[in-house]
């Protein structure tokens, strides 16, 4: 499939968001009740929300640049009964709401028992929301048949690992920024090594499984001839059409495989490392997290990019 630049973003940008968004929700959930803690947050939390909705809200209006008629999008709204498109948008806009919520109660609340638990059930619903959009974007993906690359039990696990770690990279650097980490990098750089290693291992055997995949049917079946083998005669058209740009893209197998170990080497191998200068004490902790966090997005990036590059259409049979 043509890995178009705009989706890519958007899966990338957004995933990033609605994970810091979640991480943040969960936050509040757990310490909405902690008078001692929470007033200490409150900054934090309010950049979390910044961040996580401005992420959210540019990978969302990147993805507009993909769609041939981007002024009729809100039209994709009204099909959430069918479509998973549709419910990713309808849930990307109910996760505004509690965000916008726990955003002015941040702000304007006075302390007591209400506004705690207002709190928590802010936090709750950001959560499951945000978590539920990401999960929304892997199945429009993970529900096409044609595709069977994606149509795979990992894809949907793997979209939301990545939106957790690069979620709590974010949020682990504005940590860093806002409050007085000290030893506390040593401890954000191991949890991020160890959910990189964990996104690992369910993105490696993904990519196993997709080199080993038969073709779930033949030219023959492709042209109502089943089980007869059919040669191409002639090209069915004479000229680059949509078929061909959107699903005909091919990658060498050599760059594919680099780019694999590159996608691997920035989940591991970049946090691994900030954990091991963590441990040294001989990098700040802001800038340790910063790189972190901008290592774990390109390799977000890499691997989204791999995640169209190397899928393979049925339609290709034919075209």
């Amino acid at each position: 499939m043509h890995p178009a630049l705009s989706v890519i973003f958007f899966t990338t940008l957004s995933g990033a968001g609605y994970g810091l968004l979640a991480w943040l929700g969960l936050s509040v959930l757990l310490l909405h009740a902690r008078a001692d803690v929470m007033p200490a947050l409150e900054t934090l939390q309010w950049w979390a929300l910044l961040l996580g909705l401005a992420l959210s809200t540019v990978g969302l209006l990147s993805s507009l640049a993909h769609l041939g008629k981007p002024q009729r999008a809100w039209r994709a709204l009204s099909q959430w009964r069918s479509s998973w498109l549709s419910r990713e948008g309808v849930l990307a806009m109910a996760t505004v709401v509690p965000a916008l919520a726990l955003g002015a109660l941040l702000l304007g609340a006075e302390p007591g028992p209400d506004r705690a638990l207002a709190l928590g059930l802010c936090g709750l619903l950001l959560a499951v929301l945000a978590l539920a959009t990401v999960a929304c974007t892997a199945m429009i993906y993970a529900s096409l048949l044609p595709i069977p690359a994606w149509h795979h039990p990992l894809v949907v696990p793997v979209y939301l690992l990545f939106a957790l770690l690069t979620g709590l990279a974010l949020l682990f650097w504005l940590m860093a920024l806002l409050l007085p980490a000290g030893t506390a990098a040593t401890a954000m750089t191991a949890t991020l090594t160890a959910l990189g290693a964990l996104l690992l291992a369910c993105k490696w055997p993904y990519w196993r499984a997709i080199d080993r995949q038969a073709a779930p049917a033949t030219r023959g079946d492709a042209v109502g001839l089943p089980g007869r083998a059919v040669a191409v005669f002639e090209r069915p058209h004479t000229e680059a059409n949509y078929v061909t740009r959107e699903m005909a893209f091919t990658v060498a197998r050599r760059h594919a495989r680099r780019l694999r170990w590159l996608a691997a080497a920035s989940l591991v191998a970049a946090p691994g490392l900030a954990w091991l200068l963590a441990l040294s004490g001989s990098a700040p902790a802001a800038p340790l997290l910063a790189a972190t966090a901008v290592a774990l997005l390109a390799g977000a990036f890499v691997e989204r990019w791999l995640f169209f590059a190397e899928a393979r259409h049925v339609v290709t049979l034919y075209y």
